[in-house]
């Protein structure tokens, strides 16, 4: 499957564009601006948003993943280091240990008045102070040393457990607001396709539904028929589904995915029965014809001009489907049996497929 590009993005404005995303109410998807019924128009242009909210959203936790990866190896640093430091302080304690024990074996814990009987002389007896002053001056210090230790030892210990807590919460926080805008992407489409559904079985289409495009790289003449997708039956092969073989290429994408056209040209047909389901043909210079079928909505009128990129449709499961995708056709005319291979057409003009 294809992916979108990646930006760098900054996990605490993701969360809140997101947040604010959770928050629009689904009903204010249907104040777009379609040439027909507000319901139709609206849900599509729903549809589309939270397609677009869930590839952002789908991006946000991708970044978030990779934030909180680095932020697990700062937190498994940060317990190495304290591992250390647990260490030191236990070898502090050995040392002020030895050097009770080697105090009271030179004499340091008598007190001073025994010193006093039991020296020979004065300048024994100033020894005797002097080691017994430098003694109490190495356990002061490694007293207070261990103390350091410990105190620093406790905050880096809080440091750690806030920084794993925090690991913990964006994550959750992340997956829940993904899963909450598929979860309404998932009721949007399939409501969608109910539509398109009673449009085929009526034999008429609802019209154009117009949606806000997005940009187009106007370098490329041409493009695949959806941005990211999954091959599914190709062209020639064979299935019960088809009285011969397979006329097209399918990109198994789900319900409501942008359908655009592959190349400038003009509308010559938008259709809403037959086994093809939501159908558009598109012919371009060349004398080629693209179709896309199996729609479950359309995006432009017969006879319209259309830009390379240009959304034209959303995909779905309309006609003879088993299953949401779009069935992309290359042909020499624009009626049905004209087919060629649509995957090497499109590597030729520098769109390669797979």
């Amino acid at each position: 499957m294809r992916s979108l590009r990646r930006r760098p993005l900054l996990v605490p404005v993701l969360l809140c564009a997101l947040a604010l995303l959770m928050a629009r109410p689904a009903g204010a998807a249907g104040d777009g601006d379609g040439t027909e019924g507000g319901t139709d128009s609206g849900l599509s242009g729903q549809v589309a948003r939270l397609y677009e909210d869930a590839a952002l959203a789908t991006q946000q936790y991708e970044a978030g993943r990779s934030e909180a990866e680095a932020q697990r190896v700062r937190a498994q640093r940060l317990e190495e280091l304290l591992d250390r430091e647990r260490r030191d302080i236990a070898v502090m304690r050995g040392d002020l240990g030895r050097i009770a024990r080697a105090q009271y074996r030179d004499g340091g814990g008598l007190p001073l008045a025994a010193q006093m009987i039991l020296a020979d002389n004065p300048e024994e007896l100033m020894r005797g102070q002097h080691a017994v002053w430098q003694a109490d001056l190495a356990v002061n210090n490694a007293i207070t040393k261990s103390r350091r230790a410990e105190a620093r030892l406790a905050a880096d210990e809080a440091k750690a457990a806030a920084a794993w807590q925090a690991l913990d919460k964006r994550n959750t926080e992340l997956a829940e607001l993904k899963q909450g805008i598929e979860q309404k992407l998932e009721a949007a489409r399939w409501q969608l396709q109910d539509q398109a559904n009673a449009s085929v079985a009526a034999g008429s289409c609802r019209g154009a539904v117009r949606l806000d495009q997005p940009p187009t790289d106007l370098t490329r003449a041409w493009v695949a028929p959806v941005e990211r997708y999954e091959l599914s039956a190709s062209f020639g092969s064979g299935g019960s589904r088809w009285a011969n073989r397979h006329t097209g290429q399918d990109f198994a994408v789900p319900i409501g995915t942008p359908v655009r056209t592959v190349g400038a040209g003009r509308v010559v047909k938008v259709s809403c029965g037959g086994p093809f389901g939501i159908e558009i043909v598109i012919e371009h210079q060349g004398g080629y014809y693209t179709h896309y079928a199996h729609l479950a909505a359309v995006t432009v009128d017969q006879g319209e001009r259309v830009a390379t990129g240009q959304w034209i449709g959303q995909s779905g499961t309309s006609g003879n489907s088993t299953g949401p995708h779009l069935h992309f056709e290359v042909r020499v005319t624009p009626e049905s049996g004209s087919a060629i291979n649509p995957v090497p057409w499109l590597t030729s003009r520098g769109v390669p497929i797979g």
